[in-house]
């Protein structure tokens, strides 16, 4: 359906709906009452006229969509709860599971013929960050991601889902590593005479217990799970991107601009929003109008940020340090 179509019948059901209100509000309210006050009944009709005109433009939109493309933004770090707390303060994304949730809204939506994944994220929880690569694969049409300003770790894991990844010039990419860490607080507590007694069932249920020292055989175990992440890491972004495996591990989990990230095959190309879109223009082979899948946010939510907790998280080191509500930024 050309552009041309698509004004003229969303005009003609706008124009439909504002003439059936007109004539129904000045029947309702003004010409049978006989007790009504002329003023009022031509207030009450201008009223209907408006609620007329807002329902058959969403009848409009919903019959003759101005839409072709989905976008759905990952930005912040990933967590499963959006990193929600109980006080209003800063920091969180969105949860991944309404992220997933509207990727796959999209999927479902017969007028979104491509899906953009606009990515600004140091990454975060790694199942969670799978859940979203999972749904933009399963995205029936072509994906593109594309980042603004990072796209580090978990953030590249979700990329790796997508037919092509593009990012700017500046843009930060890579970081395909996996961090855990614990604090350890022993000597601490035996300066405030704390201790700790352990009351546990399997030698490694209280591994990583920063109350205590770690033994090296814990130590061991710990860092075989951080290994495992990673190899997981490396072999589906391998996969994702076409590149071999030893590729990924020679990166060891550096983070890149977006030119370097290019000449060693992390990203597919360079450019702006209006270039991907072009880009589309030439693939779908049609005019491209973007729509933003958002969440549905009450007050509450959009009060709420709070701090996460993360366990083993993607996107730690130099990924986490350049965002910009951590205080330390990249600028010109």
């Amino acid at each position: 359906m050309s552009d041309w179509t698509t004004r003229l019948g969303q005009l003609g059901i706008v124009l439909f709906a504002a003439a059936v209100a007109t004539i129904l509000g000045w029947f309702l309210f003004f010409e049978i009452p006989d007790s009504l006050v002329e003023l009022l009944g031509v207030l009450l009709v201008l009223g209907t006229v408006v609620f007329g005109v807002r329902y058959g433009g969403r009848l409009a939109e919903y019959r003759f969509p101005s839409y072709n493309v989905a976008e759905v933004a990952v930005e912040g770090p990933i967590t499963r709860d959006g990193g929600r707390g109980p006080l209003p303060t800063s920091g969180g994304g969105d949860a991944a599971d309404d992220i997933v949730d509207r990727i796959e809204a999209a999927d479902d939506d017969s007028n979104a013929k491509a899906l953009l994944v606009k990515l600004n994220t140091p990454g975060g929880e790694v199942v969670p960050s799978d859940d979203i690569r999972l749904a933009a694969a399963a995205f029936d049409g072509p994906t593109i991601a594309y980042t603004t300003d990072v796209c580090a770790s978990g953030g590249y894991w979700i990329a790796s889902g997508c037919d092509e990844l593009w990012a700017r010039d500046a843009s930060i990419v890579g970081s395909i590593g996996v961090i855990g860490s614990r604090p350890n607080v022993s000597e601490l507590a035996d300066q405030l005479g704390v201790s700790y007694e352990r009351f546990a069932a399997g030698k490694y249920k209280d591994a990583g217990q920063p109350l205590k020292e770690i033994s090296d055989d814990e130590r061991a175990y710990l860092q075989g799970l951080i290994d495992d992440y990673y190899e997981n890491f490396v072999e589906r972004v391998a996969e994702g991107r076409g590149m071999d495996p030893a590729e990924i591990r020679a990166t060891e989990a550096r983070v890149f601009l977006g030119e370097e990230a290019l000449e060693l095959g992390l990203v597919d190309h360079l450019g702006t929003r209006e270039d991907v879109e072009a880009m589309l223009e030439d693939r779908l082979d049609q005019t491209v109008s973007v729509s933003t899948f958002e969440p549905q946010r009450g007050l509450a939510s959009r009060l709420r940020g709070g701090a996460q907790t993360v366990a083993f998280a993607f996107g730690a080191g130099i990924a986490s340090a350049v965002r910009p509500d951590d205080g330390f930024d990249f600028r010109f």
